[in-house]
């Protein structure tokens, strides 16, 4: 077991893991000691790109003639990774000169241009390619081998598992990625969520759209589904600000941020990332908005005391005319902090909508687009 850990709050600890490109390097490396030894191995070392020494169980060690195979497990510490406790092989056999990278079963390719590889080529990145490589050369110097290696890497389970990651998406096609750029899997690691958003925001750039939805998750993208827009969505998770940053420097010049007004009604209040961790002050803003509406007392106090945005609502309609003024005060709210995040020359509204009442709010530069985008 890997044994390195962050701290995540007082006195708790989560235990990280490697990355895919962590495991098909150690994969890599003790199959062709196996190639150049004909001897195998229970483990295997490789030093990450962040500089830390990994050891790395062999599952899977098979020698047959001039072709190695070796495996490890996927080990995702204490992280939420569809990938953990996948099987990473890496086969090994030699060729007259050069280090070859490719892919087998499992992994997937590139289909869209703007990601880390070339259109048509397996993904696997190119810092796992240089932690192979390395790995590689470090055993053919150990025994003088001056020839060429061929390595494949090959996921079992991978196709079936990228269904569950966001590869689709974002154009890579019949099996996971090969990644990591420190080597090691941190828990929690909203990095990794972000860094997939980016990429496919950059794929769609790459393809010539000058205009795009954000929307946070799996309601928004039911919703977009039916507003049949001509432009793309990209689904942002909790990361509403952060994606509105990267596509505002991508050059993107139309945004439109359509949500759920159960997280949407955060940006009036200024929270760009609406993760719980961060604060909850929905209802705060909610009864602000209220008060400055004239909604009575005795229904704030109500407010103050749902569990969800959608009771606090059913409150409201008390009367439509407040309800809608409520919602009025809270979108032109969360436009004012748009405006202040992007440039003039870029066009950003908002679209607020729940299950139940439909669209509720829409800012003036929502309506614009909307009716540009063709809904």
């Amino acid at each position: 077991m890997f044994n390195l850990y962050v701290e995540n709050g007082p006195n708790k600890k989560l235990r990280c893991g490697y990355t895919t490109g962590t495991c098909a390097a150690a994969a890599s490396k003790a199959a062709v000691e196996a190639l150049l030894s004909g001897k195998t191995h229970d483990s295997c070392f490789v030093i990450t790109p962040k500089g830390i020494k990994v050891e790395i169980e062999i599952v899977k060690k098979t020698v047959s003639g001039d072709k190695t195979l070796c495996s490890v497990i996927k080990d995702a510490g204490d992280d939420i990774d569809a990938t953990d406790g996948l099987e990473i092989v890496s086969t090994a056999e030699k060729t007259e000169n050069g280090i070859i990278i490719t892919g087998g079963m499992g992994v997937g390719r590139v289909t869209k241009a703007g990601l880390d590889q070339p259109v048509g080529s397996f993904a696997i990145n190119s810092i796992p390619r240089r932690m192979i490589s390395e790995s590689v050369r470090e055993v053919c110097e150990k025994y003088g081998y001056k020839g060429g290696i061929k390595i494949t890497i090959s996921v079992p389970e991978g196709e079936k598992t990228a269904e569950k990651t966001f590869n689709p998406n974002i154009g890579i096609i019949g099996g996971i990625s090969i990644i990591g750029t420190t080597g090691i899997v941190e828990p929690r690691s909203l990095k990794a969520i972000f860094d997939t958003v980016k990429l496919e925001l950059n794929v769609l750039k790459t393809a010539g759209n000058e205009s795009i939805v954000i929307t946070p998750g799996n309601y928004g993208e039911s919703f977009l589904n039916n507003m049949n827009f001509s432009v793309p969505f990209v689904k942002c998770s909790n990361f509403i600000g952060d994606t509105l940053d990267e596509a505002v420097k991508l050059g993107f010049k139309n945004i439109l941020l359509c949500g759920h007004f159960g997280k949407f009604v955060k940006l009036a209040g200024g929270m760009f990332n609406t993760h719980s961790f961060y604060g909850d002050c929905r209802m705060e803003i909610l009864c602000a908005h209220g008060a400055l509406c004239g909604v009575p007392n005795d229904f704030l106090k109500n407010i103050m005391d749902c569990a969800t945005v959608d009771a606090a609502l059913d409150i409201l309609k008390y009367n439509n005319s407040v309800f809608n003024n409520v919602i009025k005060s809270i979108t032109n709210k969360i436009q004012a902090n748009i405006d202040k995040k992007i440039p003039e020359n870029v066009k950003a509204g908002v679209l607020i909508y729940t299950n139940k009442y439909g669209i509720i709010g829409t800012s003036e530069k929502g309506r614009e687009l909307i009716k540009s985008f063709g809904g």
